[in-house]
């Protein structure tokens, strides 16, 4: 069974910041930010870690919302509607 990677990278000055890990290891992933923001041997910051989790947590509302909308019909435009908004002008 061949899953599929993600990976969220970060470039900063000189080093580039590669963190891979597999759907639904988010939460190791986190904790791998978070250890990589109290190491002083880094020069990756807690601003770096929010900037990368808050990147995760658009990538994961994207998904979210794939998977909840994939199977609705687009919005149809319907006279009456058009009639409505043509009377609030």
């Amino acid at each position: 069974m061949n899953t599929e990677k993600k990976q969220l990278v970060l470039n900063k000055g000189g080093e580039k910041y590669i963190f891979r890990y597999e759907p639904g290891q988010e939460g190791p992933l986190l904790d791998a930010l978070v250890a990589c923001a109290t190491d002083p041997r880094t020069d990756f910051d807690w601003f770096d870690a929010a900037v990368l989790s808050f990147r995760l947590t658009q990538s994961l509302i994207g998904q979210a919302d794939q998977l909840l909308y994939k199977d609705l019909p687009l919005p149809m435009q319907t006279s009456e509607s058009n009639e409505d908004s043509e009377d609030l002008e």
